[in-house]
């Protein structure tokens, strides 16, 4: 999985658009206006939700040090419109700092619209991190692992999401559900594109009007930029073709789930995927191997932050499409490590290709986070020199009888969370506490209303 070319990476703060005139009717006078552009500057919080604050984009270059203040308190949003406790409350905030290397921008191909967006930093200051931040959290990680492990991560990430559309839907995976979706579809790669994406698959799924986009793996901080930017134009691009794309892990009672299955590989400092080893079972190299095995050391844990809501764990169950168990096996869907051979007789091709899936994740989480998280896990098994437990291959009842079930419950998993002193360790108190609360709400609120409402709610804010 070699490294493409990172978003952002060309001219930044371009105009798409350009400045456009729009007529408006007041008081029966036609008055000749300017739209004038506004970048959005974007951050995406602990419950995986991208929030904003825009500028004249004619200020923007005034931001660039300091950016935008943002109570802190906001951290501490649910998916639904409330605030759960916090140390914060009313009397303190953080700087939401653009990445100029983050930019990108969205030309709607149906209606004469364009805007610009950057993601941010949250930050004390111009050269202070804060300890809350998940962008943050992850940037760290990646430094430990380069300099403890002289390793970079480079991950791309399979994005599943249910449009909501007037039409019957057609047969699972088939040809017609894509012709169904082709105008969104065809859109969607433009769009990705345009803001230096390179989508690989644009595909019909199991579900009913359910679609799976994956683009083409990146390297460090880009790989959980590219996954937040390639929701936010999907989003953009449905609500274009009168369409809503939700990316909840569960749309429908008993409907098939959306994951975001991240795909990883392990590059060392000459830019070279170390992953393969094919003199090593699983054909994984040492450090691969470790890697992994780390992983699933702290997988209970781990799904707290990359399954991270009460409907995440219908898609965790046996025989519900999206993994079931800790365990690692080649080609193996029940597992929750899946080792992806490259297809290519070329060795050259093979190693560049070869990868690993991680499948319990969902559109739920922060892709900070989830990508932080299987770093860290991942750095300690290479540390610690863990050896992977043996992998299980075949139909699901002999995976079941040989590997462990993934917590059964988000309260499940938050305990699995608290339990892990490793895992716990990664996090600041506060950052801890402030997760653990609002995981704790939304498992309160889950058993305070009906399945249809809990649904409802997630396909919405998701």
């Amino acid at each position: 999985m070699p490294c493409r070319r990172a978003p952002g990476s060309g001219p930044p703060f371009s105009d798409p658009g350009g400045r456009h005139a729009v007529t408006e009717l007041t008081r029966g006078h036609a008055i000749d206006m300017t739209a004038e552009p506004i970048v959005y500057l974007l951050w995406n919080d602990l419950v995986g939700i991208t929030r904003t604050r825009g500028v004249p984009k004619a200020d923007l270059e005034t931001k660039l040090e300091t950016g935008l203040g943002w109570a802190c308190a906001g951290f501490a949003l649910t998916p639904f419109d409330t605030i759960v406790d916090n140390d914060w409350g009313p009397m303190d905030e953080v700087r939401q700092i653009p990445d100029p290397r983050s930019y990108f921008a969205y030309q709607s191909g149906v209606f004469d619209e364009a805007w610009e967006a950057v993601i941010c930093d949250s930050k004390r200051g111009p050269t202070e991190d804060w300890d809350c931040c998940p962008r943050t959290f992850f940037r760290h990680a990646l430094e430990d692992l380069r300099s403890d492990a002289g390793l970079t991560f480079v991950a791309g990430v399979e994005h599943e999401f249910s449009l909501e559309t007037a039409v019957a839907a057609e047969a699972s995976f088939s040809f017609a559900a894509a012709r169904r979706a082709n105008g969104v579809l065809q859109a969607c790669a433009a769009a990705l594109r345009s803001a230096r994406l390179v989508p690989e698959t644009l595909e019909p799924e199991f579900g009913p009007s359910q679609y799976e986009i994956s683009c083409a793996p990146q390297s460090g901080m880009a790989a959980a930029d590219s996954a937040v930017i390639a929701r936010e134009l999907i989003r953009a691009v449905a609500t274009d073709h009168s369409m809503r794309a939700s990316f909840s892990p569960l749309t429908a009672s008993g409907g098939a789930g959306n994951g975001a299955h991240v795909h990883f590989s392990l590059v060392d400092r000459n830019g070279e995927n170390i992953t393969h080893d094919p003199s090593q079972p699983l054909g994984l190299s040492k450090a691969a191997a470790q890697f992994c095995a780390g992983i699933l050391a702290h997988l209970d844990a781990l799904v707290a932050l990359t399954a991270p809501s009460p409907l995440s764990y219908g898609r965790l169950a046996p025989r519900a499409r999206g993994c079931a168990y800790n365990t690692i096996g080649v080609q193996n869907r029940d597992a929750a490590l899946r080792v992806v051979p490259s297809a290519s007789n070329d060795p050259v091709r093979r190693r560049r290709g070869f990868n690993i899936e991680y499948r319990p994740s969902d559109g739920c989480a922060s892709p900070y986070l989830v990508l932080g998280a299987l770093v860290r896990a991942g750095l300690d098994g290479i540390k610690r020199g863990l050896s992977l437990p043996a992998a299980v291959d075949g139909n699901p009842a002999a995976v079941a009888r040989a590997a462990a079930a993934l917590p059964a419950s988000l309260e499940a998993a938050l305990d699995a969370f608290e339990a892990d002193d490793v895992v716990s360790s990664w996090f600041s108190p506060r950052l801890k506490a402030t997760y653990l609360a609002l995981k704790r709400f939304e498992v309160a609120r889950a058993k305070e209303i009906d399945e249809a409402a809990l649904i409802a709610a997630y396909k919405r804010a998701y």
